[in-house]
Order: C-alpha cells, then sequence, then structure tokens
C-alpha cells in the first residue's frame, strides 16, 4: 500500500482506534439509558472522538486513495474534513447544553453522513486495485451507504428540530445511520486494521 510516509502498521492501528472509539461510544450510551449520567456526556465525548479518528484515519488513506483517484480523492478527503467538524460540533451543543440531545443528535449524525460518503468513495477507488480485500471493499461500501443515511437529518437542522415528539418521518430513516457508524463501521475498521498488519 502507497501511504507516504506512514507505515501499514501505523494505519492499521489507527484504523482499529477508529473502530474502538465507536464501539465505546455506543457502550457508554447504552450506560447512560441503563444508569444514567456522567455516561451520557463521555458517550458525547467519544462521538467527537470517533469523528476525529475516521478524519485521521482518511488524512493516513489519503496518499493511496489519490494514488488510485487523483480527481476523486481531494473531495473525499474535504467531505471527511466537513463531516468530522459537524459532529464535533454536536458534540459541544449536548456537551455545553446550547441545545437539546435531539437537535446536538441531528449535527452528529449528518456529519457521520459526511464521513460516510468519504468511506464510499475511498473503496470505491480501491475496487480492482488489489490492495485491499474485494469483500472489505464491498462492505466498506455498504456501511459507507448506511452512514450516508444520515443526509436525511439535514432538513431536521434547518428546521431546529429538538424534540421527539411526533417528528417527520425522515428523521426515522435519517437515524438508521446509527446502524452503521455504531455496529457495521467497527466491524469495517478493525477488519482493515487486521488485514494491514498482517501485511
Amino acid at each position: 500500500m502507497n501511504t507516504g510516509n506512514l507505515s501499514s502498521i501505523t494505519i492499521g492501528w489507527m484504523a482499529i482506534a477508529s473502530g474502538i472509539a465507536c464501539i465505546l461510544a455506543i457502550a457508554l450510551l447504552t450506560l447512560f439509558f441503563t444508569v444514567g449520567q456522567p455516561f451520557g456526556t463521555l458517550n458525547d465525548i467519544f462521538n467527537g472522538i470517533t469523528g476525529i479518528s475516521i478524519l485521521i484515519l482518511a488524512w493516513m488513506l489519503y496518499t493511496e486513495h489519490h494514488a488510485r483517484s487523483p480527481l476523486l480523492s481531494p473531495l473525499a478527503l474535504m467531505t471527511a474534513l466537513v463531516g468530522a467538524i459537524v459532529v464535533v460540533i454536536g458534540s459541544i451543543l449536548v456537551i455545553f447544553q446550547i441545545t437539546g440531545w435531539v437537535l446536538a443528535g441531528l449535527y452528529t449524525g449528518a456529519g457521520n453522513a459526511l464521513l460516510g460518503l468519504w468511506l464510499a468513495m475511498f473503496c470505491y477507488s480501491m475496487q480492482r486495485s488489489n490492495i485491499i480485500p474485494d469483500n472489505l471493499i464491498v462492505f466498506g461500501l455498504v456501511v459507507g451507504a448506511c452512514m450516508a443515511l444520515g443526509v436525511f437529518l439535514v432538513p431536521g437542522i434547518f428546521a431546529r428540530i429538538d424534540s421527539m415528539e411526533s417528528p417527520p418521518w425522515y428523521l426515522y430513516l435519517g437515524f438508521l445511520e446509527y446502524l452503521g457508524v455504531y455496529f457495521l463501521y467497527p466491524i469495517w475498521a478493525i477488519w482493515l486494521g487486521r488485514f494491514l498488519l498482517s501485511r
């Protein structure tokens, strides 16, 4: 893998770390619903850490991505950057109680959607490259598409929806992106990491 000055081992560990950040985020969310605070705030922090870790992984993979797709790769990296920023904004909004958890969650979901678009673009570019296994690429496309469903949350941000009382139908579709980021992305990231570490 053409990774510039970074080793495949470094990228592999970063991929695993981003997957573990997602797993910790969902574990903390589960603890919040079963125990209460401070696990909700910790979940919000780890949502931000997850967004940043995916951005770092996107940056580490950029050299390889650019070699395979010189036109698509800059757009993909910029998409990941904006996505990570929006995820962090979502965390800040709820941690500092600027908004309620619903509106903050819409920001987080929309940011994750952009990170999912990066993943889909990266995997699309890696097809027929013989660098990453085909089944890992296909699974990455599925994960990216699932995360990208968060785009349906964007209208809720503009409408400033901050309550789950009678939410519009599209929010439910958008919230499916959390299936991608909390459950499917960790599998892809850890799988990628283990593959890179085994090279």
